[in-house]
């Protein structure tokens, strides 16, 4: 399993998480959100993939933001149709074809569950997106601070790969081990259990999550 470091918004506090080397740092481009990032982005290492979270954003300013910060994946937050998504991956092939970005980034959908969720919903999506993201539904598009009931995702319907997300910290990673048995878990995407303020991570208990979830990746 691989693991997402999200709400990312001092480039210090970037720099040092992102010497531990994680598979992918998220930044949320959402106002409202006290994660709100605004840059500068500081330069990671090649291996590290930055995935830039939006909620109903304008495609514009989505492609806008994946040509400034280099993403490379796109985290969509919000109650993003299908059409919206067709829209917004034409525009950025567009934008790759003219060498304003590098490649199209990959499109990761959220979906929010507390404790029911209609899988039926991720079936018009699947061949759109490349990975889907379940997070807790709560007062806040994102970093809630508690999990949903992972019981439901017994009744996930695909083999499409996910995101784990929603209030996760050391606590989980007996749940974690025991539902990536079973399920295509691609990532653990933390984010406020590990920090000291909104957007400002504390290191050293991320160094200590990933080592332990390396451990369980390699059983």
């Amino acid at each position: 399993m691989k693991l997402k470091v999200c709400g990312m918004k001092y480039p210090e506090n970037i720099l040092k998480v992102g010497n531990l080397s994680p598979d992918y740092l998220g930044f949320i481009f959402y106002e409202k959100s006290p994660r709100n990032f605004m840059g500068p982005l500081p330069e990671l290492p090649a291996s590290i993939k930055k995935i830039g979270v939006f909620v109903k954003a304008n495609i514009d300013e989505v492609s806008e933001k994946v040509s400034q910060f280099k993403l490379n994946g796109i985290q969509l937050h919000g109650s993003e149709s299908t059409a919206y998504i067709k829209q917004l991956k034409s525009k950025l092939q567009q934008e790759a074809q003219r060498g304003t970005i590098d490649k199209s980034p990959f499109i990761i959908k959220v979906f929010s569950i507390k404790d029911h969720f209609d899988f039926s919903t991720l079936k018009t999506y699947e061949p759109l997106v490349d990975y889907f993201l379940f997070d807790t539904k709560g007062a806040y598009a994102g970093g809630n601070g508690y999990t949903f009931n992972w019981e439901l995702l017994n009744n996930y319907p695909s083999e499409k790969p996910f995101f784990l997300s929603g209030g996760i910290g050391i606590a989980q990673l007996e749940a974690i081990e025991k539902i990536a048995s079973s399920l295509p878990v691609h990532a653990i995407d933390v984010n406020s259990q590990f920090e000291e303020e909104p957007g400002l991570k504390n290191s050293t208990l991320v160094k200590e999550f990933k080592t332990k979830l390396e451990e369980i990746s390699s059983r």
